[in-house]
């Protein structure tokens, strides 16, 4: 699949390559993204060479993860984002934020741009968002984006070696006032069990 650039009012989303090596390195040396995500720890040079260099764009390449950098027009990094394909019509969608641009609603606005990419380019008809139990800031971000709570999976993240409980939403096409690639049909509101 070729790249794409995305491009809101306030950002550019566009695939990292070697020229972003340093600012990804230097940005996923803050410890909260560290703790959140599943990043190595510690996070070395090789690390970030290894992902601009190969994983970004052999996963543009082959179709199975598109990796945004967000970044400001004059070019600051200010997060990532990817969309990896889980499935026919579903892929999962991960993000974080460079700390000094937190609290910006950069990360909200460029889930939702690649959202709606997502949904009219790729036919993904379903977007999931996992976060391990507690990571508020995550939760927040899908919350303002749209995604709607779905509950909590025990046991259902790996976080570097350790299996953790995490959140689940789901943002589907509808969602946005977007169609659907495929039929979708809702499950009917339960009946009211009768009294006794």
């Amino acid at each position: 699949m070729e790249p794409a650039t995305l491009t809101t009012g306030r950002l550019v989303l566009r695939m990292v390559g070697p020229h972003d090596t340093d600012a990804v390195y230097a940005a996923a040396q803050d410890p909260e993204i560290q703790r959140w995500t599943t990043i190595p720890s510690p996070y070395l040079p090789e690390h970030a060479e290894s992902f601009t260099e190969h994983l970004a764009p052999e996963g543009w390449a082959n179709g199975s993860m598109l990796t945004f950098g967000v970044f400001l027009p004059e070019g600051e990094l200010v997060g990532m984002l990817s969309i990896t394909i889980r499935s026919l019509g579903a892929a999962e969608i991960g993000y974080w934020a460079t700390k000094q641009h937190r609290g910006n609603g950069y990360i909200t606005e460029a889930t939702l741009t690649a959202a709606r990419w997502a949904f009219t380019h790729v036919s993904v008809d379903r977007i999931e968002w996992r976060a391990e139990v507690g990571n508020t800031a995550s939760r927040a971000v899908a919350e303002r984006a749209g995604f709607t709570i779905e509950g909590t999976l025990r046991s259902a993240l790996n976080n570097k070696g350790v299996r953790r409980d995490c959140w689940v939403g789901s943002l589907l096409p509808s969602d946005l006032g977007l169609p659907s690639t495929a039929p979708y049909l809702p499950t009917p509101p339960s009946p009211t069990p009768p009294a006794f």
